[in-house]
């Protein structure tokens, strides 16, 4: 199947859309990292909301104050939760035990 050929009107469109997820994207792990949201509230917003939906579960985690590369690895072994895995990728028993973790 060959990719469609797409009109620069659509190129700037798709674009846009993509520059567009990546600020909500990092503006609920920014609001994670400062504070003013906390990890059970970002799951359930990411929960509701498609793109948010994307966030990769570790870079979450990451944003978190006093989580790192090592803790976040740690938290998500111990959750059995995959390196590369997204947040809608989540499973109920995982998402439930990592509210708990930082409750």
């Amino acid at each position: 199947m060959a990719i469609p050929t797409l009109s620069p009107e659509q190129l700037q469109a798709a674009r846009a859309a993509a520059t567009e997820a990546r600020r909500l994207r990092a503006a609920l792990k920014n609001s994670v990292r400062d504070g003013s949201k906390s990890l059970s509230d970002a799951l359930d917003e990411c929960e509701k909301n498609d793109v948010l939906a994307h966030i990769r579960v570790v870079d979450l985690l990451k944003s978190l104050p006093r989580i790192g590369e090592k803790r976040a690895a740690e938290i998500m072994a111990k959750y059995d939760i995959a390196a590369n895995r997204r947040i809608r990728g989540l499973g109920r028993h995982q998402v439930a035990g990592l509210k708990e973790e930082f409750h």
